[in-house]
């Protein structure tokens, strides 16, 4: 196989400090771009909403797990790695789409990105809806059940 080389673009601001699942639908983070990709941003704001590709560099080097868990639940069935959004991925790439609330300069504040602080962003892609979504997608039943509390 061919050996891949990601550069960053920019960097993730935000409250988050430490990993761990939360929900970060109302989190608002602040993704710096480097300056020399500053006008690659340019007509950005038109989209309320965007997608980020991210690094997540703070998930332990180390062996990956070949099953898990969703969220390490113990009550939703142990599936493979690639069928989660499990970190421990063997190359940790996240995806997130998030609102965009405004862009200054080299600068997006955005909602809802679930990164840590100090993340490296990879890419951003606009959320163009009539290419992306899709009417006939089916998920397993577990995906439902993480929206409620796992019963104890």
């Amino acid at each position: 196989m061919t050996e891949i080389k990601i550069n960053p673009i920019g960097v993730v601001h935000n409250e988050i400090k430490q990993t761990g699942y939360r929900d970060c639908k109302d989190i608002v983070s602040e993704i710096e771009i480097d300056k020399k990709w500053t006008e690659l941003l340019d007509g950005i704001e038109e989209f309320s909403h965007i997608i980020i590709l991210f690094w997540m560099h703070a998930v332990p080097d180390g062996p990956r797990p070949k099953k898990v868990h969703p969220r390490g639940r113990t009550d939703l069935p142990l599936i493979g790695l690639l069928a989660t959004r499990a970190p421990q991925r063997p190359n940790p790439i996240g995806i997130t789409i998030v609102k965009l609330l405004k862009r200054s300069g080299n600068t997006l504040t955005v909602q809802g990105l679930d990164a840590i602080d100090g993340t490296p962003v990879v890419d951003i892609k606009s959320y163009m809806i009539p290419n992306i979504a899709r009417k006939d997608i089916r998920m397993p039943e577990w995906v439902a059940k993480l929206q409620k509390p796992p019963k104890l």
